[in-house]
C-alpha cells in the first residue's frame, strides 16, 4: 500500500514563504526575472503595488530597479512610465518591456525601446489582470493561458465578437504594434482600419462611457503574444508587440504541464479548485488537468492539514458565518481547526517535492495590494484566520487591502498616504503585537518607503479607509 505524505499547514506556509523570498529576500545580485518567477507573476494593475511586491523580496532594491527591468537602464522614478506622478497610468494597467536601444513610436520619437534582452514584461496574466512576468517565460505563459477555457461572457450577444472577428482583431493588434508603441487611441484607429467599422462600435460599458467592441479581447491579444505594454507617453499608456524569441513556441499541453508544476512548486499543496480560482477557470477543467498530470507521474497527492473540507471552504467563500474559525490564538496564530488531515480532497504537489521545513514561518511582512502570496496561497480561511477573514478580505476576495503578515498568516491591514517624497504608513494589527513584532513592523514600513524612494513615517492605529483606497 502506498504511503501518502502528510504535510502540515505551518510547514506548507513556511515553504511557500521561503520559495518566494518572503522568509528572507533574494540577494541584490539576483536577476529580477528570478524574483518574479518565484512569485508566479506580480500583480501590477497598480504599478506601485507591483514595485513593492518585488522590492520587498529583492534586497537593497527600489522601484527604480524594477522599472529598469522593464524599461532599461536609466529609467528610474522619473523615467519612462512615471509621467508627472508616482503612479501615473496605474489604473489603466500601464506596463512595459525592458530595453536597450530606442525604437520609434508612431510619432517617430524615441520613447519606445527594443526588446532584445528583456528582463520583465508587463502584460495580461492570470484572470485577465495586468501582471509583471519574466520575459523569458512569456511563451510558456501565453501558451498555457490560451489553453484555459473561457467562462461565460458578461456581454449580451449583440456585443460579442464572433470567433472569426476575434481572430481578425488579435491579428490586427499584432500587426499594428510591430516595431512601434501606440496609445489606446492610436491602436483603436489601427484596429478599425485593419478590420472594419464593426470593431469600433461603442458597445462595451466602461468606467466613464463606452469602449469599442474590439477591446473585449484585449487581454486575449496579450495571451496570444500579440501585445505587451510599452512605456507611458506622458500620462498615456502605450502598447507594443513583444520580441520574437527565435524559439519554437511550446505546445499548449506541454506549456500547461509546466505551468501547473510551477504553480504547485510555489503554492503547493493545492487542490484543483484552488488552481481554477487563481486562473478564474472552470473547476471541472482543472480537475481534468490534474488527473492527466497525476496519471503521467508529474504530480503526486498528499494528505494536508488543511483544517477544513472543500464544502466548508465553499461556505467560507460565500460568507457563511458557520465556517471554521481557524485559529483564535491571537496575532500570528493559526490553528488547524475543523476536520484536520485531508487526504480525500485531492491536495497535490510536484512529484517528489515533499521536503518541507521543520520550523514554522517567522517574521513580519507588509504586503501590498493584490500581492501574489495572499492571492494564491490556500486554504484562504487559514491564511486569514479569525477576525482577519472579516477585516482583510472584501466579500471573501483577497488583495483589496494591503495586509500585515505575522508568522505566515494575515494579522492586520495597513495603508499608506503619499505626499510628494514622503509617505505615512498606518498599520492596524488585529491583536496585540509583541515588542519584537512591533519593531519588525517599523523595519518593514521603512523598507516599503525605501522601495518607493520616499521618506517614511509610520504608526500603529486604525486604518480608516475602505478596500482599494
Amino acid at each position: 500500500m502506498t504511503t501518502i505524505p502528510k504535510i502540515a499547514w505551518l510547514a506548507a506556509s513556511a515553504r511557500r514563504a521561503e520559495r518566494q523570498f518572503l522568509s528572507a529576500p533574494a540577494p541584490r545580485a539576483t536577476a529580477p526575472a528570478d524574483v518574479v518567477a518565484a512569485m508566479l507573476g506580480a500583480h501590477a494593475q497598480v504599478m506601485s503595488a507591483a514595485e513593492v511586491s518585488v522590492g520587498l523580496r529583492w534586497a537593497g532594491t527600489t522601484r527604480s530597479d524594477v522599472r529598469a527591468a522593464l524599461w532599461g537602464p536609466g529609467s528610474g522614478a522619473d523615467g519612462p512610465g512615471s509621467g508627472s506622478g508616482a503612479d501615473s497610468g496605474d489604473t489603466d494597467g500601464s506596463a512595459g518591456v525592458s530595453s536597450e536601444a530606442a525604437a520609434p513610436t508612431k510619432a517617430g520619437t524615441p520613447e519606445a525601446r527594443t526588446r532584445t534582452k528583456a528582463g520583465l514584461v508587463k502584460t495580461y496574466g492570470p484572470r485577465g489582470t495586468v501582471h509583471l512576468l519574466p520575459a523569458r517565460d512569456l511563451p510558456v505563459w501565453c501558451a498555457a493561458l490560451s489553453a484555459v477555457p473561457r467562462g461565460r461572457s458578461p456581454f449580451p450577444p449583440d456585443v460579442l465578437l464572433t470567433g472569426e472577428q476575434e481572430r481578425q482583431v488579435v491579428a490586427a493588434i499584432g500587426d499594428a504594434l510591430e516595431g512601434v508603441c501606440l496609445t489606446m487611441e492610436e491602436l483603436n484607429e489601427e484596429v478599425v482600419a485593419r478590420t472594419g467599422p464593426w470593431a469600433g462600435d461603442l458597445v462595451m460599458p466602461a468606467f466613464q462611457g463606452m469602449w469599442p467592441r474590439w477591446r473585449q479581447v484585449l487581454h486575449r491579444a496579450g495571451w496570444s503574444g500579440a501585445l505587451v505594454f510599452g512605456p507611458n507617453r506622458g500620462r498615456r499608456v502605450t502598447y507594443t508587440r513583444p520580441p520574437v524569441t527565435g524559439t519554437t513556441p511550446p505546445v499548449p499541453e506541454e506549456a500547461l504541464r509546466t505551468f501547473v508544476r510551477r504553480y504547485l512548486h510555489a503554492y503547493g499543496p493545492a487542490a484543483p479548485r484552488h488552481f481554477a480560482k487563481w486562473l478564474a477557470a472552470p473547476v471541472g477543467w482543472a480537475e481534468g488537468v490534474f488527473r492527466e498530470l497525476a496519471a503521467g507521474g508529474w504530480i503526486e497527492e498528499v494528505a494536508f492539514e488543511a483544517g477544513t473540507t472543500a464544502e466548508t471552504e465553499a461556505r467560507v467563500e460565500a460568507g457563511d458565518d458557520a465556517r471554521v474559525e481557524a485559529g483564535g490564538g491571537g496575532v500570528g496564530k493559526s490553528g488547524g481547526g475543523g476536520s484536520g488531515w485531508s487526504g480525500d480532497g485531492g491536495w497535490w504537489v510536484v512529484a517528489g517535492d515533499t521536503d518541507f521545513p521543520s520550523d514554522p514561518p517567522r517574521g513580519v511582512r507588509l504586503l501590498p495590494y493584490f500581492d501574489a502570496y495572499v492571492i494564491a496561497a490556500q486554504p484562504r480561511e487559514l491564511l486569514f484566520p479569525g477576525a482577519a477573514y472579516h477585516r482583510a478580505l472584501a466579500g471573501g476576495q483577497a488583495g483589496n487591502h494591503p495586509v500585515l503578515l505575522v508568522d505566515g498568516v494575515v494579522a492586520g491591514v495597513w495603508h499608506q498616504r503619499r505626499a510628494g517624497r514622503r509617505t505615512t504608513i498606518t498599520v492596524e494589527p488585529l491583536g496585540r503585537l509583541t515588542a519584537r513584532q512591533e519593531r519588525e513592523v517599523g523595519e518593514q514600513a521603512e523598507r516599503v518607503g525605501e522601495v518607493l524612494e520616499a521618506r517614511t513615517q509610520w504608526r500603529i492605529g486604525e486604518v480608516a479607509v475602505g478596500p482599494h483606497a
